[in-house]
């Protein structure tokens, strides 16, 4: 019970602090500039003037879209290293893949020992 209280006390914190990640990445030329929030999302993207002399479009769009994803992934390890101290690694990347069903088998048998998930 003294590790769930400590846990519980610590949500506010830790959700604070989920919500204030932000990632600013750039591509490898840094002709591309993406900000991402802490689910991933585009938050504001940068194109350096030069692109419109240099890419085509298809080259550009990959550009963006790469960089776009390099900073997701960035928001998600920064999400587990902030979830780290309140959940197992696995169940943070579960989570953040979208699969709760592994997050609640292991809880149903960690925590209930039986199948009330199911």
């Amino acid at each position: 019970m003294e590790e769930f209280h400590r846990l519980r006390d610590g949500v506010g914190e830790l959700q604070e602090q989920l919500r204030t990640i932000e990632v600013v990445v750039h591509s490898d030329d840094r002709l591309v500039t993406a900000t991402v929030g802490p689910r991933g999302q585009l938050v504001r993207l940068d194109l350096d003037p030069r692109v419109y002399r240099e890419q085509n479009s298809r080259e550009l769009a990959s550009k963006i879209t790469e960089t776009i994803q390099k900073g997701a992934r960035e928001a998600a390890d920064r999400a587990l290293e902030f979830c780290r101290p309140f959940l197992p690694e696995d169940d943070v990347r579960a989570q953040l893949g979208g699969d709760l069903n592994t997050f609640f088998t292991r809880l149903d048998n960690d925590v209930l020992g039986g199948d009330a998930f199911r």
